[in-house]
């Protein structure tokens, strides 16, 4: 009796044992964002509204008809006149870039950030243990990634990816790697830096669907610190709860939706399709369906289906066998606190907000982070998490949404735990206190409007005062 008594408490203990090991190892798992630094270019690679039409006429494949295009795209972008180029534009020669020019663009993002993050967190490159890089539309032999190392000198037995081709949802697609390594790795220290190289990449024929990407895309990167020591969680400013990816590449209309190709004049450049919009409402509509489990109460979602049950048993009992019932919504704002909506343009963040039930004040950091700093690619989310942090809008404890989307086509999405409160003003410190400005509107309008008027049969570009 003493011995069965001996074995079920060796039973209950082993339990018991077992059940806090994998708890304690489960804690070494997690994900914290320790800081990220943003990249603002210098004053004189802005793209004010006069430059940008020197730009535009300069192109020689360009008319009338292409013009009013454009003018129409700018003025509705919502983008503003302190965006940045690369220097290639600067210098006249975006037409005929050299590798020197896009490594050189990626070599000032990356030495000043880099160093910017490593000095306020106090960690020596020597201290990493993992280095995630992503740039879409640029690879170089050696990898940036390489690059990076070679620069700051890192341990011969740091993890390394080089990823491209992933367009404007890399930066989580990087994040998730690193969520990945920090369940079989403890106590690492991880580099995500995020880009995208504009030199080589300028579209300099007329087809419009390639055009339009010189507009929205401007300069700009991050780089992030993200670790999984228990130690540090305290110190750190976000903890990530869950992340959901939305992969849409084997439907040929998403696939082919946001591409990089050559026109018919085998001049290369990225072409965005009419069906982009129904593209990214589909996988949008997959990720949600995906994430908002996770991230919602269940009061919400049983709320939800309740109503969405009703109104379908109302539809089945009426004559006609439609409803007229509202189309039931689901309150996203019961579960998150901020949205951090990627910057694809106005027609993006528009959509997004009317799709979730989003107020101006939830959309304001996406515009604003637009207006001031454009399209900067897979790394637009953390101008957007900078402007809430600059505002003081984060305190401990409230959640972040971030929402971004790329070519393939995906949707990928992430909930963010604040850690602590925040109210670094960090990439917005110059800017923050005129945003938001009175009015967003363009000057592009008051300054070029008079193109709209204009006649095909007699138009003639070289006399044209741009």
């Amino acid at each position: 009796m003493e011995l069965l008594s001996l074995l079920c408490a060796f039973s209950a203990l082993y339990f018991i044992f077992m059940m806090w090991k994998r708890f304690d190892e489960k804690r070494d798992q997690e994900c914290y964002i320790l800081d990220y630094q943003c990249h603002k270019p210098t004053d004189d690679r802005k793209l004010d509204t006069r430059f940008s039409g020197e730009v535009i006429r300069r192109t020689k494949n360009l008319g009338l008809l292409e013009y009013q295009f454009l003018l129409k795209a700018i003025v509705s972008a919502g983008i503003g006149e302190q965006t940045y180029g690369p220097r290639i534009i600067f210098s006249g020669r975006e037409s005929c870039p050299t590798l020197k020019d896009g490594i050189s663009e990626m070599e000032e993002f990356f030495h000043d950030s880099i160093q910017k993050l490593l000095d306020r967190s106090g960690i020596s490159p020597s201290q990493l243990d993992v280095l995630v890089v992503n740039v879409s539309m640029f690879a170089s032999m050696p990898s940036l990634a390489s690059r990076i190392i070679n620069h700051y000198k890192m341990r011969e037995d740091i993890k390394v990816f080089n990823i491209t081709g992933m367009g404007c949802s890399a930066s989580l697609i990087s994040t998730d790697i690193v969520r990945n390594i920090f369940k079989s790795y403890k106590n690492v220290y991880a580099l995500v830096v995020t880009s995208e190289s504009l030199s080589p990449n300028w579209y300099s024929g007329n087809a419009r669907s390639m055009i339009l990407a010189n507009c929205l895309f401007r300069s700009g990167g991050c780089a992030v610190l993200l670790t999984n020591k228990r130690a540090l969680k305290n110190q750190a400013m976000f903890k990530l709860k869950c992340l959901v990816r939305t992969h849409h590449g084997a439907r040929d209309e998403s696939y082919g939706c946001c591409i990089q190709q050559e026109d018919g004049q085998g001049m290369l450049g990225f072409h965005l399709d009419k069906v982009l919009p129904k593209a990214a409402t589909r996988a949008f509509v997959d990720n949600l369906r995906e994430i908002s489990p996770k991230i919602l109460p269940i009061r919400e979602l049983v709320r939800f289906m309740l109503v969405t049950l009703v109104r379908k048993l109302k539809s089945q009992s009426s004559k006609g066998g439609a409803s007229t019932s509202p189309k039931p919504v689901i309150n996203f704002k019961t579960g998150v606190d901020h949205f951090c909506i990627h910057t694809g343009g106005k027609a993006v963040i528009d959509g997004i907000g009317l799709n979730l039930g989003l107020s101006e004040y939830d959309l304001e950091p996406a515009r604003m982070t637009l207006h001031r700093f454009g399209n900067t690619s897979a790394s637009s989310l953390w101008y957007v998490l900078g402007y809430m942090e600059a505002k003081k809008r984060l305190k401990k404890g409230d959640t972040v949404l971030m929402i971004s989307f790329g070519a393939g086509f995906k949707c990928n999405s992430c909930l963010l735990e604040v850690v602590r409160d925040l109210g670094d003003e960090n990439v917005w410190k110059e800017d923050i206190a005129v945003y938001p400005p009175k009015s967003l509107t363009n000057p592009f309008l008051e300054k070029y409007g008079w193109i709209r008027q204009e006649d095909l049969s007699t138009f003639n570009p070289e006399n044209a005062v741009i």
